[in-house]
């Protein structure tokens, strides 16, 4: 098997509408693909998508945002209440970052906004990720995500490491 690289990463929200006009205000996202409805019964949810038979997608959008993998969000209907979204720190927890041209004023920016940008930006000075400058922030469903930028090659490349994948490759 030959891998090409990460095609998307999908996640839920719980309200696909405002998720989609938080990616468009915030990172200039543009949707691509929109499926309405998916059509499938209990057993269809169950064995091919690993999820309680009476839950169903109610709508997925695929989002374009600049020039990196693309972003796919799903609402689904038929759970049985809100849970929380895992904490960084717990298997399953996950963040997408974003690479931006300045974390600093990018933060500024979103903070102006309204966004709940954490503490930071942080640079790193040392070690293999020397030159990284990172925030996170939440998406108001409460979704970690992360802005970083770069001032020239990270810390690790003088290693002779793999190069990481950048979008500005």
């Amino acid at each position: 098997m030959k891998v090409y690289g990460i095609e998307h990463f999908g996640f839920t929200v719980p309200n696909l509408e405002e998720a989609v006009e938080f990616f468009e205000k915030i990172f200039g996202a543009v949707t691509a693909i929109e499926t309405g409805k998916v059509d499938g019964d209990d057993e269809y949810m169950k064995r091919r998508l690993g999820v309680p038979g009476r839950c169903r997608i109610e709508n997925i959008k695929v989002l374009r945002v600049g020039n990196g993998s693309n972003l796919e969000l799903f609402q689904y209907s038929g759970e049985d209440g809100a849970t929380e979204l895992k904490r960084n720190s717990q298997p399953g927890g996950f963040h997408v970052a974003f690479q931006v041209d300045n974390a600093n004023a990018a933060a500024q920016r979103l903070r102006a906004h309204g966004v709940d940008v954490l503490d930071g930006p942080t640079y790193v000075e040392s070690g293999p990720m020397a030159g990284l400058t990172w925030v996170y922030l939440r998406a108001p469903w409460g979704q970690f995500l992360e802005l970083v930028s770069m001032d020239g090659p990270l810390g690790y490349a003088k290693d002779g490491c793999p190069r990481l994948w950048s979008p500005l490759d």
